[in-house]
């Protein structure tokens, strides 16, 4: 009696929380979403066969948005949690629902994109039936869009963007409607690349090939040549046109960077290569009005927060420009590389001659700065370096491009050319630029020591200012959280070894001290993923790994650290310490 009674509740619930979807507002709208999720995952399609059903039904009546919001959910769940795990006919769930409700999405899509001046209501039609698309095909593509007619609807929109009714605003503008959709359709597209983009595959491979590659490519060209008209695309549409995908797949290339090592992609992209290098992927390295911003009116610690995040790195136009080189002169050097080069020297040849004038930094309207074109043009040497090195002819003109045209930047009125090339610097200049007046300069100072260090033979050169070194290092440490620094620390450590005996107690001092400050920021946050968290961890690996080990030998030294460590212990034996375990 009372189970039946439970049932009777349960499906009082199910039948009603569909009804209010449509009519809650969209932040309830979100939570009932993740109530969906559980009762969907416990019910669906045993215990709630009837859902599928309605769905159907609203699709092609009145309560469109509903029947997709709620569409999504369970593809999202056997899609990709269990749709991996599952024998095909435990499949069944999924495979039911792309076949009986994909029909009827091509209708309503169909009928949306011929709509003349659409509200921002039909772009969230669209994007949520981006979001099934992309849910549907995440982890495998159901066997129902192979089939050809039905593939060729879904992917070929290449409606533009408006350009009315923009936000003026950026961090509005970015997340406006009609470019939700794009960049949920260049997602899209991505996924299928990865899927089908080799033609030895299988047949439909080849056709996906033969008929829709070069044509995604094309449309992607197209919208990377807004930024080189001075239009805009947000920075996570740049990233995803351009940028290596860090996902399900870390290894594979998307699209653009994809084209480069496929020959037949290749030839596609060659005729507008010089054009996409030189006018769209290298401005993209360059210091612009948004770092310009960020340096002088937000606070210094969000510029270094944004230069050394990973997260930040995954979504970063600069960050997929790099990747974009980087492919291209390792997979398509021969031809490549030499051009690139000649670039990269022409900047740097053309600077010399106008910083030889006042008119460099003062005179020079905004857009002719040559400063901005250095940093890029610097960025670049540096993330072909390795390459560089590897490639006799550049290999020995390194250094002479290093004293001539590097160096001089530690004493540029342009703080970003400062931060940039302190790693290739005389210590004295490292030291210094610890010292500099600018955060971000000071912070990239101590990144550049850590290399000075490891390529160190004598230290002899090190070894009279270590004491400053480490007053300017914790000093740093009091200003920023950030793992990185203590990676600094622990090659400092480690390559002087028992030397550091004299400096253990204020290092364990020092270290502890930016352990609980670290980790009450994290606390604060109710975030053990943040930066503060990860420089938490990262002291406290200095202090067992490094520290401790450098005076093993010297037992003497823990009865003195013995009280600065001990609530450090205690801390991590608790519960609340665990998640830094």
């Amino acid at each position: 009696m009372m189970r039946a009674a439970a049932e009777s509740d349960k499906e009082l619930v199910r039948d009603n929380i569909l009804v209010y979807v449509t009519q809650v507002p969209a932040l309830l709208r979100s939570q009932l979403g993740e109530c969906l999720k559980t009762i969907i995952y416990a019910d669906y399609p045993e215990q709630w066969p009837r859902l599928l059903d309605w769905v159907k039904y609203n699709l092609q009546n009145q309560q469109i948005y509903g029947a997709l919001f709620v569409c999504r959910i369970p593809l999202i769940l056997f899609q990709n949690f269990v749709f991996r795990f599952k024998s095909d006919e435990e499949r069944t769930p999924v495979t039911r629902i792309v076949a009986e409700t994909f029909p009827l999405l091509l209708n309503i899509f169909s009928g949306l994109i011929q709509i003349e001046n659409p509200s921002l209501e039909i772009a969230e039609l669209m994007k949520l039936k981006c979001r099934i698309f992309w849910s549907s095909i995440y982890l495998d593509i159901p066997k129902q869009l192979y089939d050809i007619n039905l593939f060729n609807a879904w992917i070929v929109s290449e409606r533009p963007v408006p350009v009315e009714g923009q936000p003026m605003d950026p961090e509005l503008r970015k997340s406006w409607g009609w470019w939700e959709v794009k960049k949920w359709t260049v997602q899209i597209l991505n996924r299928l690349f990865i899927r089908f983009g080799d033609p030895k595959a299988n047949l439909f491979s080849q056709m996906f090939q033969t008929s829709y590659a070069g044509r995604i490519l094309e449309g992607y060209l197209n919208l990377l040549n807004t930024i080189r008209v001075g239009g805009y695309l947000p920075d996570r549409v740049i990233n995803l046109l351009l940028k290596q995908q860090v996902s399900l797949y870390p290894s594979t290339l998307i699209h653009c960077i994809c084209s480069i090592s496929m020959k037949s992609m290749y030839n596609l992209l060659l005729p507008g290569l010089d054009v996409l290098l030189f006018e769209i992927v290298f401005p993209l390295m360059c210091f612009n009005d948004s770092d310009q911003k960020l340096w002088e009116e937000d606070h210094p610690h969000e510029y270094v927060r944004k230069g050394y995040n990973i997260v930040e790195d995954l979504y970063s136009p600069r960050t997929a420009s790099m990747d974009f080189v980087n492919e291209l002169v390792q997979k398509r050097g021969k031809e490549n590389l030499p051009k690139f080069v000649q670039f990269v020297v022409g900047i740097f040849r053309r600077y010399s001659i106008l910083s030889s004038s006042a008119s460099c930094y003062d005179e020079a309207p905004a857009e002719h700065k040559p400063y901005r074109r250095k940093d890029g043009a610097m960025l670049a040497v540096g993330a072909l370096c390795d390459k560089l090195k590897q490639t006799d002819h550049y290999k020995s003109e390194l250094e002479h491009m290093l004293v001539q045209h590097i160096f001089p930047e530690f004493n540029s009125p342009a703080g970003h050319l400062r931060a940039k090339n302190n790693f290739r610097k005389a210590l004295h200049s490292v030291v210094s630029g610890m010292r500099d007046p600018d955060l971000p300069v000071r912070v990239d100072s101590v990144f550049a020591l850590r290399s000075f260090v490891e390529a160190c033979e004598d230290l002899n050169e090190i070894r009279p200012i270590l004491p400053q070194l480490l007053d300017e290092f914790f000093k740093l440490m009091n200003e920023v959280e950030n793992e990185d620094l203590v990676f600094t620390l622990e090659t400092i450590v480690d390559k002087f070894g028992e030397e550091m005996a004299p400096y253990a107690f204020g290092l364990c001092q020092n270290l502890a001290a930016a352990f609980w400050r670290c980790l009450n920021t994290s606390e604060a946050s109710d975030d053990l993923d943040d930066m503060g968290a990860l420089a938490a961890v990262g002291c406290l690996r200095a202090i067992s790994t490094t520290i401790l080990e450098s005076v093993s030998s010297l037992p003497q030294l823990f009865v003195e650290i013995e009280p600065t460590i001990l609530p450090i212990l205690q801390k991590m034996l608790t519960s609340d310490g665990q998640g830094l375990n």
